[in-house]
């Protein structure tokens, strides 16, 4: 019988962390467009532009962190992230019971939730990867995975009922407090985690802002897949509200079994992520992420053949679990490979440029299909978004070698000792004079001497290196 691996004690507490506040997310699921509908009365157009203004400010916001939190102590961020979240949520109940909760609030209380998730996702990626071995990856993100999936099925039926016994914000003081204590268990992490150390100027460069979009679109194989993941994610994230006009509005199905129809098929995302490891190990990461790539894009359009009835019910069942069970494979190797692919000083960035740029394809995604939804119907947007998703397992990476490539840590140059204007310009470069070979090789029938200039990946990126006295300009 195999047993669960141990990753450690620190990586116990960081996926408790993570698990505290992944459940309390899922009671708090959709509690702010449930609290302007039902407290202030707000309209459809209001609770759209709640819904993709709040995001889309916070994305902005969170663009500028990045490299600052490169720069500092993950865990340090990690926790104050939370303690953000918990002070900004517990706004809401506090103006509730004053009776000055207004929309423009709930506003900014949606900007600075994504600014932070935004900023504490791309700091526990990191954390992450100095935590746990590089072979332990894939199983770590497998578990926050199935903790991701089992929080989804089981949040929203309980914050539901929540809500109807005890008032609109009794989720939203939930999620506070697990963000508290997902901080609480952070703070038990032990262990010295090293300051990252700027070689360059102390304050951040505007070209730093790009370093994270920069990766990703010069790695063929994270460009690929971050370009897959955009299509995908959005398109799929499009079809959500499309379906639930089609189910709740023309289909007529009742609430609890729209509620149904997206709960039960969360029970896929715990199988998928728990074959992970296994398939994976039996049939290499480049085949999942073409095989399982492909697989995910081809359940959507199913969708678009729901009917009434019982028949229509179980259709949303069988596709939306089709889905689940796919990405909830794919999501784990996929993270685990950028983590692999990207420089240690990176990873903050790219994790940031990943999650901005997704939430980007999602607005402007649904968007497209509101409109499209609005000059035709529901069902003929979900038809075209289904139809459209099939073309991206195009975008996959087709050859294993464009996706292992190891990004150039070192950088030798050689000259001879009397080639003065190599040597200068090596210098210009930035590169530092690191041995003499005295009488090392043959030219011009006699022996020679040989200067050996270097530069290391993060001294050129950022921008300086001692070399001879000198700085490159």
């Amino acid at each position: 019988m195999s047993t669960r691996r141990s990753l450690g004690r620190p990586f116990g507490w960081l996926w408790a962390s993570y698990a505290v506040s992944a459940y309390g997310s899922g009671l708090g699921f959709g509690a702010l467009p449930l609290i302007a509908v039902l407290v202030l009365r707000a309209s459809p157009a209001q609770v759209s532009v709640l819904a993709a203004l709040g995001p889309a400010v916070g994305a902005l916001i969170a663009w500028p962190l990045g490299p600052w939190v490169e720069f500092h102590r993950k865990r340090r961020v990690m926790i104050a992230m939370d303690l953000a979240r918990f002070v900004v949520l517990l706004t809401i109940p506090v103006a509730y019971a004053l009776d000055r909760l207004s929309f423009g609030q709930l506003l900014v209380v949606s900007a600075v939730l994504a600014t932070t998730k935004i900023a504490f996702n791309a700091a526990s990626g990191a954390f992450l990867k100095a935590l746990v071995r590089p072979d332990d990856l894939l199983v770590a993100n497998a578990r926050f995975e199935s903790t991701t999936w089992s929080s989804i099925a089981l949040g929203p039926p309980l914050g539901g009922a929540a809500v109807g016994l005890f008032g609109p914000v009794v989720t939203v003081v939930a999620d506070a407090l697990s963000y508290l204590l997902s901080a609480v268990g952070l703070t038990a992490i032990r262990g010295h985690e090293d300051h990252p150390r700027r070689t360059g100027a102390g304050r951040v460069r505007a070209g730093e802002l790009f370093d994270g979009w920069r990766h990703l679109l010069t790695h063929p194989g994270l460009r690929a897949l971050y370009l897959n993941h955009l299509l995908v994610a959005g398109l799929i994230m499009a079809t959500e509200p499309l379906l639930a006009v089609l189910l709740l509005g023309e289909l007529g199905f009742p609430p609890w079994q729209y509620g149904l129809a997206f709960a039960l098929p969360c029970v896929g995302g715990l199988i998928g992520s728990r074959l992970a490891r296994r398939v994976v190990a039996r049939h290499g990461q480049h085949r999942i992420i073409r095989t399982v790539g492909t697989l995910r894009a081809i359940w959507l359009i199913g969708l678009a053949f729901v009917q009434p009835g019982v028949v229509g019910l179980a259709t949303v069942i069988a596709v939306e679990f089709a889905i689940i069970i796919s990405m909830s494979l794919y999501n784990p190797v996929l993270a685990t490979y950028r983590l692999q692919q990207t420089p240690k000083d990176r990873i903050v960035r790219t994790l940031s440029a990943w999650s901005i740029g997704s939430s980007a394809a999602i607005a402007t995604l649904s968007a497209l299909g509101g409109l499209l939804a609005q000059a035709t119907s529901p069902r003929t947007a979900i038809t075209v978004a289904g139809l459209v998703i099939l073309a991206s397992p195009l975008l996959l990476p087709r050859r294993p070698g464009a996706d292992r490539r190891t990004p150039a840590h070192r950088v030798y140059g050689r000259c001879h000792c009397r080639n003065t204007a190599s040597a200068r310009l090596m210098a210009r470069l930035g590169m530092r004079q690191e041995a003499r070979h005295v009488e090392s090789y043959l030219f011009r029938g006699e022996w020679a001497d040989q200067l050996v200039f270097a530069i290391l990946a993060h001294e050129w990126r950022a921008g300086t290196s001692t070399s001879q006295g000198g700085t490159r300009q």
